[in-house]
């Protein structure tokens, strides 16, 4: 079976098995969206008002701008895998809980098995510690923030797969606080030499493009 056949059904699998009370008052299930085969893996937290109306991750505000992120570093979606920590959206935005993220992640963790990425990049706080957790939800304290970790460079196994991993601030924090901006800019810049990647301007120019 091709990667894309593999993850309808995992998306499926979660639509009849997952007993989670978001799943309840959820429009519909947010699951991923890109190119099934790429090396680049980026994962969220949890799906936002408009991503539970179009069952697609990072459409809204926050989406756009790391579409803009995206573009500056050459990359596009036929590139990179975009999803979520959780599948279905909590209510008014809230953070996730420990219980929702425990029923969440083993189909995370089977998502990422099938995609097999080279490079994950964590947007945010609980897929940073999340995945720096040793994909595991108990380990998740241990982990320092993103305030700390972002833009650095991370090295972890799953399933015996060696995958660098590069946290980035979550583009939804930078609309509500505009300072961070320029960080979450210079993390993509980090991520782009990272991938090899010559970005279309300057660091310098790159920041200038989205002040």
């Amino acid at each position: 079976m091709s990667n894309i056949e593999l993850l309808d059904s995992l998306k499926q699998q979660i639509i009849d098995e997952l007993n989670c009370p978001l799943k309840d008052a959820a429009t519909n299930i947010v699951f991923g969206k890109g190119n099934p085969d790429a090396d680049i893996v980026f994962i969220g937290e949890a799906p936002g008002e408009q991503e539970d109306l179009q069952g697609i991750p990072f459409v809204g505000r926050a989406g756009k701008e790391l579409d803009k992120l995206l573009n500056q570093i050459g990359l596009t979606l036929d590139d990179v895998y975009i999803c979520n920590i959780l599948k279905y959206r909590p209510p008014k935005n809230r953070d996730p809980s420990v219980d929702e993220i425990k029923s969440h992640t083993p189909y995370l963790i089977d998502q990422l098995k099938i995609i097999k990425p080279k490079i994950i990049a964590t947007l945010g706080n609980y897929s940073t510690k999340f995945v720096l957790g040793g994909f595991s939800p108990d380990n998740m304290k241990t982990v320092n923030g993103i305030s700390v970790l972002h833009g650095t460079k991370h090295d972890v196994s799953l399933d015996g797969i060696s995958i660098t991993v590069v946290p980035i601030y979550h583009p939804a924090a930078m609309l509500y606080n505009p300072r961070l901006r320029e960080s979450f800019t210079q993390d993509f810049l980090v991520m782009a030499n990272i991938l090899g990647l010559t970005p279309k301007n300057s660091p310098q120019n790159a920041l200038s493009n989205f002040m």
